[in-house]
């Protein structure tokens, strides 16, 4: 999944930098490894959690398996979230870059999104997250990471987007976009999880 995710985000990285840069696009190109390369290869990296435990098998399935998750779970839940937030109460836009994006939807958004993935996600991946591992305050952080910045990076590929004046960054899935349009949150919020990981777990 990941290989098809960086891939599928790369072809589509290198067609906007041909839009915006024209015949001088190739140096551009290569930002591509801190944007797109980088944060998939934390995200592989993420799954090793568990080695620094003995525990058994399954364990190690549940804990390799919980970070990474949380992460997508969080971008799911902050995006649905800030949308339902904002068509109902959003009135002060939050940039020219995404004028449909508030103050109230964003901030509502990574709220939601702490509360909701800080109580069910333990839950749902079993007892061992909630008492050993990484501290309980850990399943309440990264999902504060992943809306914060995973709201920047959305606001990046917009900006990116507007730069290539398209409206998506490919058609490979009719209705939603490219594969940047889907990943864009995760590709800016997965390195600063596996920094905090990397600091504090």
């Amino acid at each position: 999944m990941f290989i098809v995710i960086h891939f599928g985000c790369w072809y589509e990285f290198v067609k906007l930098m041909k839009k915006i840069y024209a015949d001088k696009y190739l140096p551009y190109c290569l930002l591509g490894l801190i944007y797109i390369t980088m944060p998939i290869l934390m995200m592989i990296d993420l799954r090793t959690f568990s080695k620094q435990y003995s525990i058994g098998y399954e364990d190690k399935l549940i804990l390799d398996a919980a970070i990474p998750l949380c992460i997508i779970f969080s971008i799911w839940v902050n995006d649905t979230m800030a949308y339902l937030v904002g068509s109902f109460i959003g009135k002060t836009p939050l940039t020219k870059i995404s004028p449909k994006k508030t103050w109230e939807g964003t901030i509502g958004g990574i709220v939601l999104c702490v509360l909701i993935i800080g109580f069910l996600f333990p839950l749902i991946m079993g007892k061992d997250l909630k008492t050993s591992y990484a501290p309980l305050n850990t399943w309440f952080i990264i999902p504060a990471v992943c809306g914060v910045f995973g709201t920047l990076g959305d606001l990046l590929e917009s900006k990116i987007k507007r730069m290539a004046d398209v409206k998506d960054s490919g058609s490979f899935m009719p209705g939603h976009g490219g594969f940047l349009d889907r990943f864009d949150s995760l590709l800016v919020a997965a390195p600063f999880v596996w920094l905090y990981i990397q600091l504090f777990v």
